[in-house]
């Protein structure tokens, strides 16, 4: 591993003399592909482990999500047209000769799924999963009959007799050539948009206020101490009996956004708008049957969302890859991303300075081993490269843990 570290962290949360964070909420079409693909991804998993004792080769990042159709008026919403669920990518669908029921796991997953994530919608009448799935190699597969017998074919990648296999059974690998991305800690409008978000989709706020649906996006800015902060917070129709109701519930939010800003940044002054696009005179109104905009026609797209922080965060270092559905056991887009978070963490613990964190792989490297880890500090001084090395490594040797808690669903991909 080659350890590179610098001072000068321009984006530091201190030093930032603006913020520009979005965060899309838990019923967001963006957040919803991220979910049911990650949910795809562990239901798969479990069922190898279970099975076979071992995670088998497959990925689901490519997962989107095409919205319905719904009938909304106050007092009443419906659903006309199903939501799809396109699920696209790699499954291994035998071990040897043990079919596995792989079109069963991932439609039972993906319905779960967005029956957990919007309760108000009937995931067996009103989701339709279409499946996508293949189980072509990656280059780097030769036809060559004085090899095809050889331990671990790539030949064999989505096609295995036995584990025996399974390449990262001998050898545990980085499967591509790729960079995960991450800071430690989050700057005020990080910490503003993680916050109020979350609190407006837990358990406890949706019990006390029945007719917010979950899809609450959020733009964050921050100059100085000065916070601007457009929510988009739709309300459920069935609970929404006329106008006066709505605009009397919008105003609420912006009420109780407000108040939530000023608990979490009481240094900073926040004004919110809201609902921005709402026209009350048409009117044109974001009122929804299940409080998602997946029900008329929008879209949702694996990776298009937040980052594996749950956050996206414009002017800080990040990556581009999405983490959602990827093999938890060697794939560097996923587990890079998370190991660079929980190194900037544990590094910022230590030093007390802000950090950011890349681990660049490189492919068919040890996945222990990143090819290049660059660490940028704050201060004067950049941190010692040997601290470096020893953070990483611990958090390299730390992977299986982190798989634990992504099987468990304990760890959000974004």
């Amino acid at each position: 591993m080659d350890v590179i570290t610098t001072t000068g962290l321009s984006a530091a949360s201190a030093l930032l003399g603006a913020e520009v964070v979005e965060r899309k909420g838990a019923g967001h079409p963006d957040t919803l592909a991220d979910g049911v693909a990650e949910a795809i991804s562990r239901a798969y998993s479990r069922y190898c482990l279970a099975e076979f004792g071992a995670i088998l080769h497959h990925n689901t990042d490519k997962t989107s999500l095409l919205g319905g159709a719904a009938d909304v008026r106050f007092g009443h919403g419906e659903l006309t047209a199903p939501v799809q669920v396109l699920v696209n990518g790699r499954i291994t669908a035998a071990l040897g000769d043990h079919a596995i029921p792989a079109t069963d796991i991932v439609t039972t997953a993906a319905r779960g799924y967005l029956a957990s994530a919007l309760p108000l919608l009937d995931a067996e009448r009103w989701v339709q999963v279409r499946t996508r799935l293949t189980q072509a190699s990656s280059p780097g597969a030769v036809s060559d009959p004085a090899t095809a017998q050889r331990e671990a074919s790539r030949q064999r990648w989505f096609a295995p007799r036995t584990l025996d296999d399974l390449a990262e059974r001998h050898r545990l690998f980085s499967n591509d050539t790729s960079a995960g991305v991450a800071s430690w800690p989050l700057g005020i409008a990080e910490q503003l948009a993680l916050g109020i978000e979350e609190h407006l989709t837990s358990e406890a706020f949706r019990a006390q206020h029945p007719y917010y649906g979950s899809d609450i996006k959020l733009m964050v800015v921050r100059h100085g101490p000065r916070v601007q902060l457009t929510a988009c917070m739709p309300q459920i129709a069935r609970e929404t009996p006329d106008l006066g109701t709505y605009i009397a519930r919008r105003t609420l939010a912006r009420d109780l956004i407000t108040e939530l800003a000023g608990r979490i940044a009481p240094e900073h002054q926040a004004t919110v708008w809201i609902n921005t696009r709402d026209d009350d005179s048409r009117p044109e109104l974001y009122l929804t049957a299940t409080g998602s905009s997946i029900e008329s026609g929008d879209e949702g797209v694996v990776g298009r969302g937040n980052r594996s922080n749950g956050l996206i965060s414009m002017l800080r270092p990040w990556s581009a890859e999405g983490v959602s559905g990827k093999n938890p056991v060697y794939h560097v887009g996923k587990l890079y991303n998370l190991a660079a978070a929980e190194a900037a963490r544990r590094l910022h613990e230590e030093t007390g300075l802000e950090c950011a964190v890349a681990l660049v792989s490189q492919s068919g490297r040890d996945l222990t081993d990143p090819w290049q880890a660059i660490v940028q500090s704050s201060g004067t001084n950049p941190i010692d490269a040997g601290c470096v090395r020893r953070v990483i490594a611990d958090v390299m040797e730390d992977l299986g843990m982190l798989r634990e808690q992504l099987l468990d669903g304990k760890l959000a991909t974004a």
